[in-house]
């Protein structure tokens, strides 16, 4: 799978922009601030129907503007597909697949599926077990619908349990009958999620471990563990055991929203002992490895969206995933750098072609 062509038009600094790809790897350079990322950010936004960086979809708009529109072209298994995207402010977002509107966009997840790599994902080790769901969340969603669908069931219905918990406290009235009802719709949804969480968890690890181990050389000992409180009992079990809690704290304190990913380095925390470096390389080898299980899942290679990480990375570390790309590992590629000179040299020295587009304050010089 590829992308053609990409159109934006008022996308955050680009009043309007026409590009073509090839289907290997693009390079966008250009200083820092000159909207390199923003156009990774409008071809992920066409995959997963929301910014990478902003959940906000009007603050895309470009300033002064009402509106922006993205659009693509992609050839998906040799069938084209059109993409179209468009907010205004104060409306409702529109995305379209070859002229027709989706009803729901949970519909479009996974049909271009993609992977990006961005200095940003450091939260992902850093921040609390709410970016490591979403991490997980996001690579299941992109090859099961169904999950997807899932996760809005059970998210709806938590909202609706824990507004029942609020107002048993604020008004002292208790309804058994009402909270059973609640705690049988999430045990059902939650089970399913956390079966096939745990499904994947099984074949990703062992995905992970291989990207690790290539990337460092085998030069350290880590460790991703899944987390869930439904490993050691059943979620309707735990739901009554923990009312008393729910209610002292009016929340609900037992479900599949509290699962985490534990990231050891030799047995301690990755995220007080591990170096830079070594967060580093463990980063990329679970995007590289969202990029394996999404390939082995559909069959075909997604996009792969590289963020400005030649800055971040040292020699050897760049070297080793340049041996990927030098080894066809991945299909199209979309790479972000401040140094034009740097990327030319770096895949000269491996042999690859790329197509250069040379950004500066929203406009690009192909």
């Amino acid at each position: 799978m590829y992308l053609q062509q990409l159109s934006v038009i008022n996308f955050k600094n680009y009043a309007e922009a026409g590009l073509t790809f090839s289907e290997g790897v693009n390079v966008f350079t250009g200083n820092n601030g000159a909207g390199k990322t923003n156009l990774l950010d409008a071809i992920y936004y066409m995959s997963l129907c929301k910014s990478y960086f902003n959940p906000i979809d009007s603050q895309q708009i470009k300033q002064g503007a009402d509106f922006f529109i993205v659009t693509g072209n992609f050839n998906r298994n040799g069938k084209a597909e059109h993409i179209a995207c468009s907010v205004k402010r104060n409306q409702k977002k529109q995305f379209k697949r070859n002229k027709k509107d989706y009803q729901r966009l949970a519909d479009h997840i996974g049909l271009l599926p993609l992977v990006m790599v961005s200095p940003y994902d450091i939260s992902i080790i850093i921040e609390g077990s709410d970016e490591r769901r979403k991490f997980i969340d996001n690579v299941i969603s992109q090859t099961d619908n169904a999950y997807l669908d899932e996760l809005l069931v059970y998210n709806k219905v938590l909202a609706n349990r824990n507004a029942l918990l609020k107002q048993i406290a604020d008004s002292g009235r208790y309804d058994p009958g009402l909270m059973e009802v609640f705690d049988e719709q999430l045990s059902i949804s939650g089970s399913r999620i956390f079966e096939k969480r745990k499904l994947f968890m099984e074949s990703f690890t062992e995905i992970f471990n291989k990207h690790y181990s290539f990337l460092s050389e085998d030069a350290e000992q880590v460790e991703m563990v899944y987390e869930s409180q439904l490993l050691q009992n059943d979620l309707s079990t735990l739901l009554k055991k923990n009312i008393e809690k729910d209610r002292i704290l009016e929340r609900t304190n037992a479900g599949i929203h509290k699962d985490d990913l534990v990231f050891a380095i030799h047995g301690m925390p990755m995220k007080k002992f591990g170096s830079q470096g070594q967060q580093k390389s463990f980063l990329i080898a679970l995007k590289l490895a969202q990029y394996s299980f999404l390939d082995q899942q559909n069959k075909f290679k997604p996009i792969l969206l590289l963020d400005d990480i030649f800055d971040k990375l040292d020699d050897r570390r760049i070297t080793k995933l340049m041996q990927m790309i030098s080894n066809h590992d991945f299909g199209q590629v979309f790479i972000t750098d401040t140094s034009e000179e740097r990327v030319i040299n770096i895949f000269k020295k491996i042999g690859v072609e790329i197509t250069l587009f040379k950004v500066k304050e929203g406009e690009i010089d192909a």
